[in-house]
């Protein structure tokens, strides 16, 4: 199989593999309303599924350093679909949701970038920082592709029939990956001993691939607010509109849409990068953004085309750099510490994307609750403070580098 097409299929392999990635935060606000959740209580369950992720990574991406990672995305596959369907028949309020939501999340920790190890070590060097952008940006792609399902299905049927139909796009993913991707167990002076495997100080060493992991970090934290609060903001906006029935499509839709942005924006980000200096570039993105976010923040009242207007242009920011940041990490980590190197990159990050799911949502209930424009504009204030902290700690960090 050539280069450009195993990248290709990686990449709709990684977006069905997905499909249960949105399903609770696209149907957030039936969540809160069925089980009376706070605001502090739908982030953490948002959240849940990111410390899932954060408890797992460290293994499952270490675990590249010395075993195939074909294996690795496989098992970890299935185990995402089991979580997502054991949410569809087994979660009726907070507490049941809570492990299911959990175990969800360390699937996709033993997929996401497993899979782009699995991609990258069966391509050539060459083609490897395009594979990098292409598979991240498609994070995006599954992304709006979970939202849009989510509310087809629970418009259709209702919530337990979404997730539990949402589980099959995991296992096709399995299928896919046994037919995609040929065993290649690593080569015997490329296998890591045990007792390096989790060994991080060579990463932690490395000043340029720390500033990308720390930048990746405060950019999910943005990122991953806004994927978990937009479908609830633009239902607050609506019930501020004169004619709330003046929206065409449903709020999930044009969360999908939304999200389906990043694909142009993080691949076209990474080749500014390429072109224009990595820290240039993402640092320029990343301050944009957290204007953009105060903006939305403000602007719940206006005409809900002129805030969904807006909010195009945000979802554009708020994914720009991601690739570039991912790509950053890879071509900065040490060669013998590549696997260690993405599972901190996705530690930290998914730690952050669990606080920047949560920190809204506490937001919101200390200022008025989602029916207060005033604490709508300090959840997205606090989305802007994280994401601005990226340029901070990418040019004190990489200073004197090379990119």
């Amino acid at each position: 199989m050539s280069a450009g097409l195993m990248i290709a299929a990686m990449c709709v392999a990684e977006a069905v593999g997905m499909l249960s990635f949105a399903t609770f935060p696209a149907l957030l606000p039936t969540f809160m309303n069925e089980w009376n959740l706070t605001g502090t209580e739908a982030g953490w369950l948002s959240g849940l599924y990111f410390i899932g992720y954060m408890l797992a990574v460290p293994l499952l991406t270490g675990l590249t350093d010395r075993y195939d990672a074909r294996i690795i995305f496989l098992y970890s596959a299935a185990i995402s679909g089991i979580g997502t369907l054991a949410f569809a028949y087994l979660a009726t309020d907070f507490w049941t949701a809570l492990p299911w939501r959990i175990l969800a999340g360390a699937g996709l920790a033993g997929t996401y970038m497993p899979g782009l190890r699995a991609l990258t070590d069966r391509l050539p060097a060459i083609s490897q920082p395009r594979a990098v952008s292409f598979y991240t940006a498609s994070f995006g792609v599954g992304t709006s592709g979970s939202y849009f399902f989510a509310g087809l299905i629970n418009d259709w049927l209702d919530w337990q029939w979404a997730f539990a139909l949402s589980a099959i796009g995991p296992f096709i993913c399995v299928v896919a990956a046994l037919v995609l991707l040929r065993p290649k167990p690593l080569a015997l002076e490329n296998i890591l001993p045990w007792s390096a495997l989790f060994d991080y100080r060579p990463v932690l060493r490395s000043r340029e691939a720390m500033a990308y992991i720390c930048s990746y970090s405060f950019h999910s934290w943005e990122l991953f607010g806004f994927r978990t609060w937009i479908v609830a903001y633009l239902a607050f906006s609506l019930s501020l509109q004169p004619d709330p029935g003046i929206a065409i499509i449903s709020a999930t839709t044009i969360a999908a849409l939304l999200n389906l942005l990043g694909l142009p924006a993080s691949v076209i980000g990474n080749e500014l990068a390429t072109r224009f200096g990595r820290r240039r570039v993402v640092a320029t993105i990343m301050g944009s953004s957290a204007a953009l976010a105060l903006a939305v923040g403000l602007s719940p009242g206006l005409p809900y085309v002129a805030v969904v207007g807006l909010l195009c242009v945000y979802a554009i920011t708020v994914t720009g750099e991601s690739s570039s940041v991912t790509t950053g990490t890879v071509l900065a980590a040490p060669p013998d510490r590549k696997g260690a190197a993405m599972a901190l990159h996705s530690l930290l990050g998914f730690a952050f994307a669990f606080l920047g799911s949560l920190a809204p949502g506490i937001a919101l209930d200390y200022f008025g609750g989602t029916t207060s424009s005033t604490a709508w504009f300090l959840a997205f204030a606090v989305m802007a403070l994280g994401v601005v902290m990226g340029p901070v700690v990418l040019f004190a960090l990489a200073r004197g580098r090379r990119t």
